[in-house]
């Protein structure tokens, strides 16, 4: 089956979190046999810093940032089976979701995919003239990468026909145990890019404790940081690419997970970073969130922090040997449950349940 996906960017991973996930899930669901097209837009500086080439088993059209492109290449969407525009894209959202909507084909699966649903439930409960509450009336089915029961009842009392969560999950071909690097060198490590809704719990969960152990040393990657006042422990490396993400979480004593405020909320929503750290091997300590025990377990496969000085607690308690064990429980996990493998055969199934017609099933 052909699919139109419409995203943020396959290509790069800069003030781009949802690229490995594009990447995992698209790479399996492609293995499966399903011909895929990724549209993506010329913007944010993504294309100067293209994490990976265009792949041989997704075909990429990156578009300028301009409507009139939007509209151009919206129309493609005529040529496809499966049509999913994915929440922030990052340009004219709006309008590409209603032009993808009104191109495609009648008979096509219409799916709206929200990589950030807690935020996108929050922007449509605070405005009923958001265009996302008109457009679910046209959308067959939403899918997200998060957020278990509460995202689910919520976009479904939102008017949604039905939501069903593909959780983050691991490619062990791109994300796997290699040796340490010393760039990466450090008792704690944080990668993430500095966000509105995220900064305040960064401040509480990784600043405060390098601030409080001082002999302690902590690294900090991604895109943002550069002005913000850190204490001298702390060592900020910028925007780290998917080719060092490894290396970045193997070589520090334990990486960090903070999720943002709206997804720390909600619960059921693991970030990339979680599987990419345990595909690693790497000890990884997270915030808590409701949920947790469904994807990891608490001190076995990874270490849990509810404040700051949990994570300084942890940290002047965590043995070489207790990380080196922690990684490799949380290695074994990730690779038996949360693969990309997995999450596709599950869509796979999802798509040809909602998929209704002999037009599209004589496309395969």
């Amino acid at each position: 089956m052909r699919i139109a996906f419409y995203g943020s960017s396959l290509l790069s991973s800069y003030w781009n979190g949802a690229a490995t996930y594009y990447r995992g899930l698209l790479r399996a669901l492609a293995g499966l046999g399903y011909d895929i097209t990724f549209y993506e837009p010329n913007v944010y500086d993504r294309q100067a810093n293209r994490d990976i080439d265009p792949p041989d088993w997704c075909k990429v059209v990156v578009y300028d940032g301009t409507v009139e492109a939007v509209k151009a290449t919206a129309l493609e969407a005529a040529s496809a089976d499966i049509v999913v525009k994915a929440s922030g894209v990052g340009f004219e959202d709006d309008a590409l979701l209603d032009a993808v909507l009104i191109a495609a084909r009648p008979q096509a699966l219409k799916v709206f995919w929200d990589v950030d649903a807690p935020a996108t439930l929050a922007e449509l409960r605070e405005r009923s003239d958001h265009p996302l509450h008109r457009a679910l009336k046209r959308i067959d089915l939403v899918l997200t990468y998060g957020g278990g029961a509460p995202v689910v009842e919520a976009y479904r009392e939102m008017g949604a026909a039905d939501c069903i969560p593909i959780y983050n999950a691991l490619d062990p071909e791109t994300h796997h145990p290699v040796r340490s690097d010393a760039r990466f060198s450090a008792d704690l490590a944080f990668l993430g890019n500095r966000l509105p809704d995220r900064e305040e719990r960064v401040d509480s969960f990784f600043f405060e404790p390098a601030a409080y152990l001082p002999r302690l040393s902590f690294l900090l990657g991604g895109s943002g940081w550069a002005d913000k006042p850190m204490s001298g422990n702390i060592h900020y490396i910028g925007h780290v690419p998917t080719r060092d993400h490894n290396a970045f979480n193997v070589s520090p004593r334990a990486v960090l997970n903070i999720s943002r405020a709206s997804m720390a909320l909600n619960g059921f929503s693991p970030a990339t970073r979680v599987f990419e750290a345990a595909g690693a091997g790497a000890c990884l300590i997270t915030d808590a969130w409701i949920g947790l025990e469904q994807f990891l377990a608490e001190g076995e496969e990874v270490l849990v922090a509810r404040d700051g000085k949990d994570v300084a607690a942890l940290l002047q308690e965590l043995t070489d040997a207790r990380a080196r064990e922690i990684g490799r429980n949380a290695l074994r996990r990730v690779l038996r449950d949360h693969t990309y493998a997995q999450r596709a055969a599950e869509t796979d199934r999802i798509f040809r349940r909602f998929v209704r017609t002999p037009a599209v099933e004589a496309a395969e």
